[in-house]
């Protein structure tokens, strides 16, 4: 509900407009209520007791939106990324096609949509970040932190793949492509010319798109990469200069769009968030009019149910429509606490969460019809070209666009595309880490550009590390390890936390203040029950699934999965430290302390008068 305030006229017949400012405050506050029944949040206008805009202890004069699109673009931003265009695709087409839509689907309905939807109404409703939000809960504070520094470890080698996207964009920028042909400077001398490379040269079992040897593989691995000049992860060298100044570049195109909050940063995602759309519309109007794309949109699209009695498919999609939405970064937290209290974020999780996930599978039909291009011109199998990662947007689609006629125009439009892709999603994460600890810490909030700055810079330092010849292997680390187990771990809590503790029923009225209307049963059963299981399926899954790292053909050794661990342990200790350290530094008797620590902050009178609502059997059976 927007809140109009009376055109000039109409006051003057309650109050002149000679009056000082504090006596015409009053008299618009009385005529927006009269109407609205609601409060509004400016600080032009005087509360009155009884009626509070959010919950106690909320901060009224939070900055907000400035336009509800400028809201609806960062998180669909935010959402649609990399793997959007380099995971999906690959997944669908190896999982049966068609066929992978129906797991994906379910699971986006019964669990994706609902943490969407929970996690964009707790931002709303409390105006808080990821950390201070657990007010309502406060042993789960631990949480946001866990969320806040996983945020803060994809910042570190997320900023290096958009470094990688901008190189390209640079490389792009002549009249012939640098992988376009062998015989540069950092080709080997086993390079082959990709139109010697067919179906009888590569012979039975061997795949093109783990062919090493194509201008385009080695222009990655060796023109950019430098791999070759690294023995493994123990052998590191020096940042490479020529990323260093890409990745320079990107960490200042964050801090100027951040640093001035949701005021910048809405306006920044005009272009980010809604170019990747106009390129993708663009790349696959040019992709079907290529030799051999039909064939490789049927492979995409090609129905096999049989794939479905295989588990790995249903945790294939699982895990996937989980981290393509986003949930449990903090992102959607702190982009929602900028809300408007009366915003319908309900409508809002219903749009966005569509957006994102018909996004993947339209990228699939411009993927794919390049790739079936590919497959005819070697005259190979769709699933010989067919890959996903960094060898698909970095190798095989850079390659396939240099044999096109105005290759130069396509690459450009490729790599701005990547690069926009990345950059929205990169502000989210940084935007997680900076509204959820400088909400904590006033301090920070009081000095928001320098905070900005340290963070931008702090995400630099670390991430020099995966710009020397043996980033790649850092870079595959961090990957793996920084937001896998971790992060499913941290959301389950979180669903635990709300569903449970803090309570289904009264999570359901702080939206019903909100919005005006209750949410159905349906949420409800989701939030309290589905959402859970599902993610102690996926978490359960994920280790078990889990392998030894490794990169290609390289096997990292065992120290590096030791370092590995702890890094995802590094986040997820913050729960039961936190908890314990909360426990402690509260006073009264043993039932006290975890009376205490489960109440909502505003309630901790109702501890001392022993009126505990979490000890009734009531609090836990109600939905």
């Amino acid at each position: 509900m927007n809140i109009q305030v009376l055109p000039e006229h109409k006051l003057s017949s309650v109050a002149p407009l000679k009056q000082c400012n504090v006596e015409k405050k009053e008299v618009e506050l009385i005529l927006v209520k009269d109407q609205n029944g609601v409060q509004y949040t400016s600080s032009s206008i005087i509360p009155t007791p009884g009626h509070h805009v959010g919950p106690p202890g909320s901060d009224d004069d939070r900055e907000t939106w400035g336009k509800k699109i400028d809201f609806l673009l960062s998180v669909i931003g935010f959402a649609v990324d990399l793997a959007n265009v380099w995971r999906f695709p690959y997944l669908c087409y190896k999982n049966g096609g068609g066929a992978f839509l129906i797991p994906y689907i379910l699971f986006l309905v019964i669990a994706g949509m609902p943490l969407f939807y929970m996690e964009l109404a707790l931002g709303q409703y409390n105006r808080e970040g990821a950390a201070t939000v657990w007010k309502i809960c406060p042993v789960f504070k631990g949480v946001g932190y866990t969320v806040i520094v996983i945020a803060l470890y994809v910042g570190f080698y997320y900023n290096v793949i958009i470094a990688w996207s901008l190189y390209y964009l640079f490389s792009s920028m002549t009249s012939e492509l640098p992988w376009l042909k062998c015989g540069n400077s950092w080709n080997s001398e086993n390079c082959t010319d990709p139109k010697a490379i067919n179906g009888s040269v590569l012979g039975n079992g061997t795949n093109y798109a783990k062919y090493k040897i194509t201008p385009a593989a080695e222009f990655y691995e060796r023109g950019v990469l430098h791999l070759y000049e690294s023995k493994g992860i123990q052998d590191l060298g020096l940042p490479r200069w020529e990323l260093t100044l890409c990745l320079v570049v990107v960490v200042f195109i964050l801090y100027f769009s951040l640093w001035k909050g949701v005021k910048s940063s809405g306006k920044v995602v005009y272009i980010t968030a809604t170019m990747p759309y106009v390129v993708l519309f663009v790349l696959l109007i040019r992709g079907v009019t290529l030799p051999g794309s039909m064939d490789g949109i049927r492979a995409y699209l090609h129905i096999d149910f049989n794939r479905l009695n295989n588990l790995e498919v249903w945790i294939d999609a699982a895990t996937q429509i989980f981290y393509s939405l986003g949930a449990g970064f903090g992102v959607l937290i702190a982009f929602a606490s900028y809300n408007k209290f009366d915003n319908n974020c309900y409508r809002d999780a219903l749009l966005t969460s569509t957006v994102n996930c018909v996004t993947s599978f339209f990228s699939g039909f411009a993927i794919f019809s390049v790739l079936g291009y590919m497959a005819y011109k070697h005259g190979v199998k769709i699933e010989d070209v067919a890959t996903e990662g960094a060898g698909l947007v970095f190798i095989i689609y850079p390659e396939a666009i240099s044999t096109l006629p105005g290759s130069t125009f396509w690459a450009i439009v490729f790599f701005i595309m990547l690069l926009t892709l990345g950059i929205d999603s990169s502000m989210g994460g940084m935007e997680a880490v900076i509204t959820g600890l400088s909400d904590d810490f006033k301090i920070l909030k009081r000095h928001r550009k320098l905070f900005t700055f340290a963070t931008a810079f702090g995400t630099f330092l670390v991430a020099l590390l995966c710009v020397t010849n043996g980033g790649i292997y850092v870079l595959t680390m961090l990957d793996k390890y920084a937001a896998g187990t971790s992060i499913l771990f941290g959301v389950l809590i979180e669903a635990i936390g709300v569903s449970w503790f803090y309570g289904v029923d009264r999570f359901s009225e702080d939206i019903e203040r909100m919005m005006g209307f209750k949410p159905g049963l349906y949420w409800r059963l989701c939030w309290k029950f589905v959402s859970p299981v599902f993610l102690l399926f996926v978490v359960i899954a994920s280790t078990l699934t889990s392998s030894r790292l490794k990169y290609d053909d390289y096997v990292f050794p065992y120290w590096a999965n030791v370092v590995g661990w702890g890094i995802a342990m590094s986040s997820m200790l913050f729960v039961p430290c936190y908890a314990i350290y909360k426990f402690i530094s509260v006073p009264g008797t043993f039932k006290q302390r975890i009376a205490y620590c489960i109440t909502p902050e505003h309630e901790h009178h109702l501890v001392a008068e022993g009126n505990i609502r979490q000890f009734t059997l009531k609090h836990w059976l109600a939905i």
